[in-house]
């Protein structure tokens, strides 16, 4: 197979958490992909240690995607075909948080990507990685992928209600939506960032392997809107086992 060569911003893959990397053992892969700035990493790498964790035994692999700049859809793409050309035919998962939460969700038409989670992505933020209302970003390339957005609702730098609008968009094309919002939790989503790790972990691990889902994202993803678009995270999500 022909190697694809990386934008010319120098996107590549960091080193894989979780399965051991080589073809025969990896059955997944998450692309991590980070905010615009390397000092606000929101809960990327925490998220990464948990799914190496928990999904390293089912062959899941977590590649961040590292970069010059902002993170932008053309790094994912790119990623996502890096992915295919190393591993062959195996589901993605876009993760990413801030800039890279918009860059996932925009970069979701990849025919290898099966799953999106979004973190405080900065929807509607203004400049070279946030440009856009709302409702003018594209919802169609999310049809047929599993959708995750979680926001804080007290974010005072990518506006919730932003997420919530391009949300309500996504689950008109897309059934397969739900949004969570972490209250009282700001844009780094520190107060509670073991609870948003967990529902992570059982996102991404119900979306590539098992089909199944905690009670939360299950009636998050049945609910109709509003109601599974600001679902809200309960304080202790995750102490429990899966169901």
């Amino acid at each position: 197979m022909a190697q694809h060569a990386p934008p010319a911003r120098g996107a590549r893959l960091g080193r894989a958490a979780g399965a051991n990397g080589s073809v025969s053992t990896v059955s997944g892969v998450v692309l991590l992909l980070p905010g615009a700035s390397r000092f606000f990493p929101g809960p990327v790498r925490a998220l990464a240690r948990a799914l190496a964790r928990a999904g390293g035994a089912q062959g899941l692999a977590a590649h961040p995607v590292l970069h010059g700049a902002g993170a932008r859809e053309d790094d994912a793409r790119w990623a996502a075909d890096e992915v295919v050309r190393r591993y062959g035919d195996v589901p993605v998962c876009l993760a990413g948080y801030d800039a890279g939460g918009l860059a996932a969700l925009r970069a979701a038409g990849h025919e290898a990507v099966h799953a999106v989670l979004a973190l405080a992505p900065s929807v509607g933020a203004g400049g070279a990685a946030g440009n856009g209302s709302p409702e003018s970003e594209p919802v169609k390339q999310l049809a047929g992928r599993q959708v995750l957005i979680v926001h804080g609702t007290d974010d005072g730098r990518c506006d919730p209600e932003a997420s919530f609008r391009l949300a309500a968009r996504a689950k008109k094309a897309n059934r397969s939506t739900c949004r969570f919002e972490v209250h009282s939790d700001g844009h780094g989503l520190r107060e509670h960032q073991a609870e948003v790790v967990a529902l992570g972990v059982d996102f991404v691990l119900g979306a590539m392997f098992s089909g199944r889902y905690s009670r939360p994202v299950t009636d998050a993803l049945a609910a109709p809107p509003p109601l599974g678009l600001r679902m809200p995270l309960a304080s202790g999500f995750g102490r429990t086992p899966r169901r």
